[in-house]
């Protein structure tokens, strides 16, 4: 049962990933060996893996900003009676 998040992410592109952050240090992983079923590998989050998820968030919110910006401008030039109707 997948995640509405996870649902078309290729699980072996997730899990290059995932080693790649953990020889890098941003994650560290054991496996689980309690329960019912097959052991699990568990993925925890670093703290440099925080200040990397940080980073991050700081550039998207950049990359958002800016595109708001240009989809703005876009607005105005392109379609300007839209803008004036939402006024």
């Amino acid at each position: 049962n997948q995640n509405e998040d996870t649902r078309g992410v290729d699980p072996g592109f997730l899990y290059r990933t995932l080693r790649q952050f953990e020889e890098d240090g941003l994650v560290k992983s054991f496996w689980d060996m309690e329960g019912r079923g097959p052991a699990r590998r568990v993925y925890k989050i670093t703290s440099d893996g925080v200040k990397y998820l940080h980073a991050w968030v700081a550039h998207i919110r950049s990359t958002r900003e800016r595109l708001s910006r240009f989809l703005g401008n876009y607005q105005t030039r392109f379609h300007p009676q839209t803008v004036e109707e939402r006024e």
